[in-house]
């Protein structure tokens, strides 16, 4: 267990203590039977004996409103087909997810089954949170079969730990009103990286110096840090790592830096962005103030609720001399603790949320990709010109080995601030993000 996690450890533990002496009690855990209403009436027996013999689950996940109502569906559809079953949601905002997970987890408490960011599982797994997933219902050679090949960002040590329901990849999000007032045809997105900087100053509004329309919206801490490692790299004929998943090999050739440099002309010598334009880049794009954006199938849910008159569309991230975009995925594994007829309980519940309806219904409620290719690759989504798009990059879509996602992300915007905000040069910041990441994982593989 690194440092890190040893620390939110033991502040978990000292959580869990302080909360225990001052109030006893827990809304994450089982409640406790008072002996004096014990033997009150038969009604009251009768349903203690039915408490006794169902088994309860713990499912969290975080906070976001489309995942969580589809959720609570999902349970309710469950647990009618499965009476012997009960199964609890709980949930958190995203900054406090790890958090919680880390201050329950260790105590015997919180989830038995976890939904979690997939670039989490590497410090889950070391930090003993997590159990493979049972071969005998999930299978290596059955889940290799049929679910796309970027599941296996969650294989180490031989053992899958995580399975998903659903996946997503980057695309461009643009908005077509603000294409016809720039006199663009918005039935022609951008297609390379030099036609998406010419639509980027084609599509900026500014007054003596202040932006007042985004031509691309940019921010390294949403979708930023994504696109530019496994979108602007690969493209340029570039690798993050190397096979072995040990060696950073970004700066190994020109490829790296030019993504690097090419990422950060928007807010730099084009001047068509700004760091923090409207909030964030969702904001500006969905108030308009933005004209293309990079983000993800997730954020069409969104859309659908928060901008139902937002006249956009989508196209395949832009490309240079390959294809590339990013992958990613929340995926559900079965906390360590969990054994005997409730790990039963827990795997039948995976099962069901890997169900083929359960993905359908999935994409229809969040915007995210059916996991499971079959599904995937049905004319009904390949020819939809939502999420189309996004399920033609799959074929090409990378999901980045993370050993510590939150600090990968965290040296990349670093990296970006000190050019925009310091002055520096960014070959110097980019070797520096480099060399930075080489040492973040000498210092994961170090203790393996």
């Amino acid at each position: 267990m690194n440092r890190k996690w040893y620390l939110a450890f033991l502040g978990g533990m000292l959580l869990v203590f302080l909360l225990a002496a001052c109030s006893g009690n827990s809304d994450n855990s089982e409640s406790e039977t008072d002996p004096s209403d014990v033997g009150e009436d038969t009604e009251n027996t009768e349903q203690s004996n039915d408490d006794e013999d169902q088994i309860t689950l713990e499912y969290w996940q975080y906070s976001f409103d489309s995942k969580v109502d589809l959720m609570d569906e999902l349970i309710e559809e469950f647990e009618a087909e499965n009476p012997g079953i009960k199964v609890e949601q709980t949930n958190f905002p995203y900054d406090q997810y790890n958090e919680q997970v880390a201050a329950q987890v260790p105590a015997g408490r919180g989830p038995d089954v976890i939904n979690l960011f997939y670039g989490w599982v590497p410090t889950y797994v070391d930090a003993g949170y997590l159990q493979p997933l049972p071969q005998d219902a999930f299978p290596h050679d059955q889940i290799e079969d049929e679910f796309f090949p970027l599941v296996e960002a969650t294989k180490m040590d031989g053992e899958y730990w995580t399975i998903p329901t659903a996946v997503r990849t980057l695309a461009l999000f643009y908005n077509k009103d603000l294409f016809e007032e720039a006199g663009l045809d918005p039935n022609s997105p951008p297609e390379t990286w030099d036609e998406l900087q010419d639509y980027a100053v084609e599509l900026t509004k500014s007054n003596n110096g202040r932006l007042e329309q985004s031509g691309m919206a940019w921010e390294p801490a949403q979708q930023g840090h994504h696109w530019l490692r496994d979108g602007l790299t690969l493209q340029a004929g570039g690798q993050v790592l190397g096979d072995d998943r040990k060696d950073v090999v970004w700066g190994d050739d020109p490829a790296g830096l030019e993504a690097f440099k090419y990422w950060l002309s928007f807010p730099t010598e084009l001047e068509t962005s700004e760091q923090g334009f409207y909030t964030d880049d969702v904001t500006a794009f969905v108030t308009e103030k933005a004209a293309m954006n990079v983000d993800g199938s997730f954020r069409v849910g969104t859309l659908q609720s928060d901008a139902p008159d937002l006249n956009y569309a989508i196209a395949p991230l832009p490309g240079k001399d390959d294809q590339s975009t990013n992958a990613s995925f929340w995926t559900n594994g079965i906390t360590s603790r969990v054994e005997g007829e409730k790990l039963e309980a827990a795997t039948e519940f995976l099962n069901f949320l890997t169900s083929e309806d359960v993905m359908e219904r999935w994409l229809d409620a969040t915007g995210e990709l059916p996991a499971k290719e079959a599904v995937a690759m049905q004319d009904k989504f390949v020819d939809d010109d939502i999420y189309g798009p996004f399920i033609e990059s799959l074929p090409f879509a990378n999901a980045h080995f993370f050993v510590d996602e939150t600090r990968e992300r965290d040296l990349v915007i670093d990296a970006a601030n000190r050019v925009l905000q310091e002055g520096a040069d960014p070959e110097e910041a980019f070797n520096e993000l480099v060399e930075s990441t080489q040492e973040l994982y000498d210092e994961y593989w170090s203790s393996k």
